[in-house]
């Protein structure tokens, strides 16, 4: 960075093990209100300003999953404990557990000796009550000076949003990979992406107040459903009907346009072409 460019401001995410090192001295800490529902702990350390963020829906949220989780991991192990087994069948049943119930693996202390075939297993409560204590929480450091937590939270959101936009553009939208060497086409390629990308976002607002629970990608699928084909019949006059036609779109479809207040247009009227003219060469 050159000397005559203006500071770079950053408000980011921050590994867990940095939570770990700072949970001590942020616990400490009272807590301030971001926004309803949201609360923060500000702790300013080597020049910059850790904001540890707790969300009220989102601790909710973490923590159904993580009871679901457990109750499913733990009804399993039990099933497993009372199969006759071998070792290797065991080590293959134990891998899928912890790779469906990756979450609430970590919460449970598994005994198996080297050679036996059997198991125990016992919940670590120690690392239940760590895990309870971070749901719903984000660490996030920042070189801002602001100390005002509904401003911090509001720049958050902010950084949320513009994230969520490169994932839909990079994603849903695939604007990459992009092949083109003319400047021009790269423009064009860009300004299209994002008219893609301004349909997109007005269509999440659309069904978030139309249609709640649905995303964007989920419309998009049932939608993709719906072709629209042409129909080509040639006439014995050597004329041909052409008719341009959309499928019949499914019930499911039909609410969901009903939902968000969508009418198809009407089916397109029928083309006639005129007959080919053949043309004989003079004898």
């Amino acid at each position: 960075m050159r000397a005559a460019d203006p500071p770079v401001r950053y408000l980011v995410g921050t590994p867990k093990g940095r939570l770990s090192r700072l949970e001590g001295e942020l616990l400490a800490k009272p807590w301030q209100e971001a926004r309803e529902g949201v609360q923060v702990k500000l702790l300013a350390k080597d020049g910059e300003l850790y904001v540890l963020a707790e969300s009220r829906d989102r601790v909710a949220k973490e923590r159904a999953m993580r009871r679901r989780q457990l109750k499913w991991l733990w009804a399993r192990l039990n099933k497993l404990q009372a199969m006759r087994l071998s070792r290797e069948e065991l080590l293959m049943k134990l891998g899928a557990a912890r790779e469906r119930a990756h979450t609430a693996w970590r919460l449970i202390a598994i005994d198996m000796a080297e050679n036996a075939v059997g198991f125990s297993y016992r919940l670590d409560r120690d690392k239940l009550r760590q895990a309870r204590r971070r749901e719903g929480r984000y660490l996030l450091r920042t070189n801002l000076t602001e100390d005002d937590p509904a401003k911090l939270w509001s720049y958050y959101l902010q950084l949320m949003r513009v994230e969520e936009a490169f994932r839909n553009l990079k994603g849903d939208l695939a604007i990459r990979p992009i092949f083109h060497q003319l400047e021009a086409r790269l423009e064009a390629h860009l300004f299209i992406a994002f008219l893609a990308y301004c349909l997109h976002v007005t269509l999440a607002r659309r069904l978030q107040a139309l249609a709640p629970g649905l995303t964007p990608r989920s419309a998009l699928e049932k939608f993709s459903a719906l072709q629209m084909i042409d129909i080509e019949i040639p006439t014995t006059d050597g004329r041909e009907i052409r008719l341009t036609r959309y499928s019949e779109p499914s019930a499911e479809l039909r609410l969901l346009l009903a939902k968000l207040k969508l009418q198809l247009p009407e089916q397109p009227s029928p083309k006639i072409t005129a007959a080919a003219t053949q043309i004989t060469a003079a004898p």
